[in-house]
C-alpha cells in the first residue's frame, strides 16, 4: 500500500479534473461515466490455481453486488504461458478464447449493468527466450495473435446490449521486466490500462488520462467515435510505391576476358555465387506484407531480400542479386519465395531472424558447408560475394547484459565467423556491412496518428525503443552503437583479411547514419516499414540494394556512409578506369592498422581551458552572483568517500589511509594537472584558496571535517566543529570570504538500514540534515552549500573482483545492499529508501526554508542521482575507478566525481546532469560562460530574474520547511501488482472509480444545500 501523498498524486494525475457528471443512474452501458461505477472485479487466466470459468461462477453467485448497480468486470488474459515458438501456438490461442467467450457468455447472463474490459497482457520477462533466435519476435507475434483472436470474438454484436457490453482494450498490457527494480518503472502500464477504460479522443494522437466534457464514458464499441479518421491515416502511411524495381544504366556488362587471380580485379560479370548471414532484415521478415497485419511480419519474404533475395527480376524486384543477374544471369545462390534459414528456397540465404553476433560462427559453418557440397557451385574456381550484415540485435538486446553485448565482445564473434570464411573460402569478396543506425526508427513511435503497435516493438527491441529522450540510458544506445560501428572499422581496418589475392572483407557503411523518410505533413513515412514498424519494407530494401550496390563501387575510404531514404538512390556503374568492385588494394588504401596502446597513465590531472578567471569587482553580496575566483574558502563535511579513504591504496594494509589530499571536494594535493579534485579546479580562480586538505590523515586536513563511518546523525557535529575551526582561522574573514561549503553523506545510513530502520528512516535522514543546514543558515555569512545526491548504492554489487578485498570487506561495509540476493524484497526494500533519501534532500534544498538571505544559498548537485558503474572494454564494471574493498573510489574515482561535481555547478538548477560517465578525458572541465559567469543557485537559474540586487544579508530564523512535493506520475505500485496478479489491480481502479464516484455524491450534496438555501429566502 502506498502513503497518503502518492494516493493523492495518483488522484491528481488521473483524475483531476474531471467533467460534471450526471446526476441519474444512466439506462445505458455505453453511457456509463466513471463515477457511476459501484463495484469492480478482476479476473484472470492462468494467474490462479482456479479456472477462469470457476472465477466467473463464483461472481456471479456473489451476493455482494447488486442488480441496479453498474458494474466494472476487468478481465486479464495472459500470454506468459503459452509456447510463443512452437506449432502449437494458434490451437492454445484458440481454446483461450473459446474460455473467454464461455465466461463472457455466463456474465452476460448473470451479471445485468455491467460493463467488461478484456486485456491482453504479457510479461517480457522470458530471458531464455530473448536468448532464443527469433525468441523476441515469436513473443510479439504470439500476443499479436491472441489480440487478433480476442478481437475477432469479440466484434459479435451478441456482446452489445442495452445493460451488458463486452469489448476488448485496444493495446496488449506489456509488462517490462529488467535487471533494474521493476517498481521504477511501473507508471506506463498503469496509465495504459486507465486510458484505454475511458471513451476514445476524437485525435488518436491526443491521450488523456482524464474524463473530457466531449468524452466522459467508459468505453465502449458503440460509444468509439471518430474512429474512421485514425483508420484513414494509418492506411495513408501505409500506401507503397508499386514500382520496386530499377533500371540499370551499365552499358558494359562483360565479365573479364579470363577468370581473374585477384579479388582485387573483380567485375560484377565475374561473380557466380551470392550468399548472405544476418539476422532478419537479411531473412526478409515482413517485406512482403502489403497490408497492415503484424502476423505477416514473421513471415520471412527471402525472395525479396535487399543483399541475397532472387525473386522475379530488376524490373520488379531490386536486390544485390537481380542486379548481379544483369551482368551474369548464370548467378546461383540467391534466395527465393517464403521460409526459413532451412527451407529449399533459402539456399546461401543463411541469415536467421532474431540472430545476434553470437550466432554468426553457426550461420557461417552452415553456409560453408553447403556451397561445398552443393553441385551447382565450383566452390574453389567460382568467384563469390558473402554479404554480413549483423548487430541489430545485439544493440536491441545490450541493456539486459553488458557483457556480452560489449562492443569488444561483439567484434570478437564477428571476427571469429570472418576468419572462418578467410580461413576456408576461396574467391571471396565479402561485404562487412556496418551496423544500421538504429536510433532514428524511434520517431516512428513518438507519433499516434501513424498507428506504429509501439508495444511490439518494446518486446522486440526493448533496450532501443524503452529510453526516454534525453536519458543516459538513450545516450548509452547512440554510444554502444557508434562503438559497434568503429569496432567494426577497426576489425577491417587491420589488414588481417588482405592476406592473399583470392579473399578480401571490405566495409559497406551506408547505413552509418540515417535520415527517417517523412510524409509531406513532416509524419515519418510507414510505407518504408513493415507493419511493426520497425523491420523494413520491400519499399527499403529497394534502396538498401542500390546503396549496397554503389557502395561495393565506391572506393575504400571514400565511400557513402549516409542514407537518406527521400533523396532517392540511383544505380551506378563499373567506370573504365575502375570496371572492378573497389577494395582497399586497389582503391590505395592503406590500412591504419590497429589502434595503438596508449601510454601507461601517470596521474589522473585535468587540462584548464578556462580564459575568464578574474573574480567580481567589487566582491558581491549576493550568493547568486558569486563566480568561482570569487570563492576565498573551500570546506568539506561528509564521511569516509570525503575524506579519501584508501584513495591510493595499492593492498589492504594501506585501505584504511585517508589520502585526504587528493579527496574529490577538498583535495589540495599537487595541482590541477595533476590531481583533479574540486579544490584544485577552483585554486585555478584564486590560488590562495583557504581550507584545502593535503596528504594523509587529519594532521593538514584543513577545513575537511568529514568523519570515516559517519552517518548524516553526526553531521551537525562536523558542521559545529566547521564553524569554530573558520572563526579561529586567522587567515579567514569570517564575515566577508565567500564560502563553499561541499556535504556529501548517506552511504553509511543506507548500508546500515536493515540494521536500524526506526533509526536510519528517509524522514529521520532529511531531519539530520535540516538541523545541519540551519546551523550553517543561522551563523555563517556569505555561504554556498553544495549538497552531492547519494548515489544509487545498489549498482556497486556489479563491481566485482577476484581478491579478499572486494570478495568480503564490501559485503562487510555494506550488507544491506551486498548481501541480499537478486530481486529479494529486501534489496527492493533498500533501493526503494536510496530513491527516498534522494527525494528528501530534493525536497529540502528545493523549499524555501533556506530563501530569507540573500548572502545564503543551498544547491543540491546531483550527478550521481543515476549512478552509472563505469565499465571497462568488455562491457564489465572497471575495478580502476575503486579502491582495493570494491566500494570505496579509487584516486581515479575521486578525479571523476570533482570534475563531474564542478560541472554540476555550472548547470542550472533543473537542467543538471543527473549521471556520470566515468571517463576521465583531461578535458571535460566546463567554463563559465560571458553570459552567466556566476556559480548557478535556484534563484539565478530562473528566466529574466534580476540577481543584481545587493541587499545586506539578514540572519533570520529559518521558516518552516515547506511540505514535499507530491512526485507526478503514477504512484509506482500499480504495475508492481498488475505482474502478480490481476485482482490486485482491479484494487486500485476500484479506488479511481469510487474517488470519482466520491465526486459526484458531493456534487448531489451541494445541490440539495443550494435547493434548501433558496427555500430559506
Amino acid at each position: 500500500m502506498q502513503d497518503n501523498d502518492q494516493i493523492e498524486s495518483y488522484k491528481a494525475f488521473l483524475c483531476s479534473p474531471s467533467p460534471l457528471s450526471s446526476l441519474s443512474t444512466p439506462s445505458s452501458v455505453h453511457a456509463v461515466q466513471p463515477a457511476d461505477i459501484s463495484a469492480l472485479y478482476s479476473l484472470s487466466t492462468s494467474l490462479s490455481g482456479r479456472s477462469l470459468l470457476q472465477e466467473v461462477e463464483d461472481l456471479s453467485l456473489s451476493p455482494s453486488h447488486q442488480a441496479s448497480d453498474w458494474k466494472l468486470v476487468l478481465l486479464f488474459v495472459s500470454t506468459d504461458h503459452l509456447s510463443a515458438c512452437t506449432q502449437h501456438v494458434d490451437s492454445e490461442v484458440g481454446a483461450i478464447t473459446r474460455e473467454v467467450e464461455a465466461a463472457l457468455g455466463i456474465l452476460q447472463e448473470q451479471l445485468h449493468h455491467t460493463l467488461v474490459h478484456v486485456v491482453v497482457w504479457h510479461s517480457s520477462q522470458h530471458k531464455d527466450n530473448a536468448k532464443q533466435q527469433n525468441g523476441r519476435l515469436c513473443e510479439a507475434t504470439l500476443v499479436q495473435k491472441m489480440q487478433d483472436s480476442l478481437g475477432g470474438a469479440l466484434e459479435h454484436p451478441k456482446w452489445q446490449q442495452l445493460n451488458f457490453s463486452a469489448l476488448l482494450q485496444p493495446r496488449p498490457l506489456i509488462l517490462e521486466h529488467t535487471s533494474e527494480d521493476i517498481l521504477a518503472d511501473a507508471s506506463n502500464p498503469a496509465v495504459q490500462l486507465w486510458t484505454s477504460l475511458l471513451q476514445a479522443s476524437r485525435s488518436p494522437s491526443q491521450l488523456s488520462a482524464c474524463p473530457t466534457q466531449e468524452r466522459p464514458y467508459l468505453r465502449t464499441p458503440l460509444n468509439l467515435l471518430d474512429n474512421r479518421q485514425e483508420v484513414d491515416n494509418r492506411g495513408a502511411a501505409l500506401q507503397t510505391d508499386p514500382v520496386m524495381g530499377s533500371e540499370i544504366p551499365c552499358t558494359d556488362r562483360r565479365p573479364s576476358p579470363t577468370t581473374p587471380k585477384s579479388v582485387h580485379d573483380l567485375r560484377p560479370a565475374d561473380i557466380k555465387v551470392v550468399a548472405a548471414v544476418g539476422d532478419s532484415l537479411t531473412a526478409g521478415n515482413g517485406v512482403g506484407a502489403k497490408s497492415d497485419n503484424l502476423l505477416l511480419v514473421i513471415n520471412e519474404y527471402r525472395g525479396l531480400s535487399w543483399s541475397i533475395g532472387g525473386d522475379e527480376n530488376i524490373t520488379t524486384v531490386t536486390t544485390l542479386p537481380n542486379i548481379l543477374k544483369e551482368f551474369n544471369p548464370s548467378l546461383t545462390g540467391f534466395s527465393q519465395g517464403i521460409g526459413k534459414a532451412d527451407s529449399p528456397g533459402a539456399f546461401l540465404n543463411q541469415a536467421v531472424a532474431g540472430a545476434t553476433s553470437g550466432d554468426l560462427v553457426k550461420q557461417v559453418r552452415a553456409l560453408v558447408a553447403r556451397m561445398k557440397n552443393d553441385a551447382r557451385i565450383d566452390f574453389h574456381n567460382d568467384w563469390k560475394v558473402l554479404t554480413v550484415f549483423i548487430g541489430g540485435n545485439d544493440i536491441c538486446d545490450f541493456c539486459t547484459d553488458s557483457v556480452f553485448f560489449s562492443p569488444r565482445n561483439v567484434a570478437a564473434r564477428i571476427r571469429q565467423a570472418l576468419d572462418i570464411l578467410h580461413d576456408e573460402v576461396p574467391r571471396a569478396l565479402v561485404n562487412l556491412v556496418e551496423l544500421l543506425d538504429i536510433i532514428p526508427l524511434r520517431n516512428l513511435h513518438k507519433d499516434n496518428t501513424l498507428g506504429c503497435p509501439t508495444w511490439f516493438v518494446r518486446i522486440v527491441c526493448p533496450c532501443v525503443l524503452k529510453p526516454k529522450d534525453g536519458s543516459v540510458e538513450l545516450q548509452k544506445v547512440n554510444e554502444y552503437s557508434r562503438a559497434y560501428q568503429h569496432a567494426m572499422r577497426e576489425l577491417v581496418d587491420s589488414g588481417r583479411y588482405d592476406t592473399h589475392d583470392n579473399f578480401s572483407v571490405v566495409l559497406q557503411p551506408f547505413y552509418r547514419e540515417v535520415f527517417l523518410p517523412t510524409l509531406p505533413d513532416g509524419r515519418p513515412d510507414r510505407s518504408y516499414f513493415t507493419p511493426d514498424c520497425f523491420h523494413l519494407s520491400q519499399r527499403a530494401h529497394t534502396l538498401m540494394a542500390r546503396a549496397l550496390w554503389n557502395n561495393m563501387l565506391e572506393p575504400v575510404g571514400n565511400k557513402t556512409f549516409t542514407q537518406d531514404f527521400m533523396a532517392g538512390i540511383d544505380l551506378k556503374c563499373p567506370s573504365e578506369a575502375a570496371p572492378f568492385f573497389r577494395t582497399a588494394a586497389n582503391s590505395n588504401y592503406t590500412f591504419p592498422g590497429p589502434t595503438p596502446t596508449p601510454p601507461p597513465v601517470t596521474n589522473w590531472g585535468s587540462d584548464f581551458s578556462c580564459l575568464n578567471t578574474h573574480p567580481s569587482d567589487p566582491v558581491p553580496t549576493s550568493a547568486h552572483r558569486v563566480r568561482p575566483a570569487d570563492i576565498k574558502v573551500a570546506a568539506a563535511l561528509g564521511d569516509s568517500v570525503t575524506a579519501g579513504f584508501g584513495a591510493k591504496a595499492k593492498n589492504l594494509l594501506q585501505l584504511t589511509t585517508e589520502y585526504r589530499g587528493v579527496s574529490w571536494s577538498i583535495g589540495g594535493d599537487q595541482t590541477l594537472e595533476t590531481v583533479t579534485t574540486l579544490a584544485n579546479i577552483l585554486r585555478k580562480f584564486n590560488p590562495n584558496l583557504k581550507g584545502v586538505s593535503k596528504g594523509q590523515g587529519k594532521r593538514r586536513s584543513g577545513f575537511n571535517m568529514s568523519v570515516g563511518g559517519a552517518k548524516v546523525s553526526g553531521i551537525p557535529a562536523q558542521v559545529r566543529r566547521l564553524i569554530d575551526t573558520m572563526k579561529n582561522d586567522t587567515t579567514v574573514d569570517f564575515a566577508n570570504d565567500w564560502k563553499l561549503v561541499t556535504l556529501f553523506i548517506g552511504g553509511n545510513d543506507l548500508c546500515q538500514y536493515c540494521n536500524d530502520r526506526a533509526s536510519l528512516s528517509p524522514k529521520n535522514f532529511s531531519y539530520h540534515l535540516m538541523m545541519s543546514l540551519d546551523m550553517l543558515y543561522k551563523e555563517v555569512p556569505r555561504t554556498i552549500v553544495n549538497i552531492l545526491e547519494i548515489l544509487q548504492i545498489d549498482g556497486l554489487r556489479r563491481v566485482k573482483k577476484d581478491s579478499l578485498g572486494c570478495n568480503v570487506l564490501q559485503q562487510l561495509g555494506c550488507p544491506c545492499f551486498m548481501l541480499p540476493s537478486d530481486d529479494s524484497l529486501e534489496l527492493h526494500e533498500v533501493k526503494r529508501i536510496n530513491r527516498e533519501v534522494q527525494m528528501e534532500t530534493e525536497n529540502l534544498a528545493s523549499s524555501s526554508r533556506y530563501d530569507n538571505r540573500e548572502d545564503f544559498a543551498v544547491v543540491v548537485q546531483p550527478f550521481f542521482k543515476n549512478s552509472i558503474i563505469p565499465l571497462n572494454a568488455d562491457g564489465r564494471p572497471d575495478v580502476t575507478y575503486f579502491s582495493v574493498d570494491c566500494f570505496h573510489f579509487s584516486e581515479r574515482g575521486h578525479a571523476d566525481m570533482a570534475v563531474a561535481m564542478w560541472n554540476n555547478m555550472l548547470e542550472p538548477v533543473g537542467k543538471k546532469q543527473t549521471y556520470n560517465l566515468f571517463t576521465n578525458a583531461r578535458n571535460r572541465i566546463k567554463c563559465p560562460t560571458e553570459e552567466h559567469p556566476y556559480i548557478f543557485t535556484k534563484v539565478n537559474s530562473l528566466p529574466s530574474v534580476d540577481t543584481s540586487t545587493t541587499s545586506p544579508p539578514t540572519h533570520s530564523t529559518p521558516t518552516t520547511a515547506a511540505p514535499p512535493t507530491c512526485p507526478e506520475g503514477v504512484p509506482l505500485w500499480l504495475a508492481a501488482v498488475l505482474a502478480v496478479c490481476g485482482l490486485l489491480l482491479g484494487w486500485g481502479l476500484t479506488w479511481l472509480l469510487f474517488a470519482c464516484k466520491a465526486k459526484r455524491s458531493k456534487m448531489r450534496m451541494n445541490a440539495t444545500t443550494v435547493e434548501m438555501k433558496s427555500a430559506l429566502f
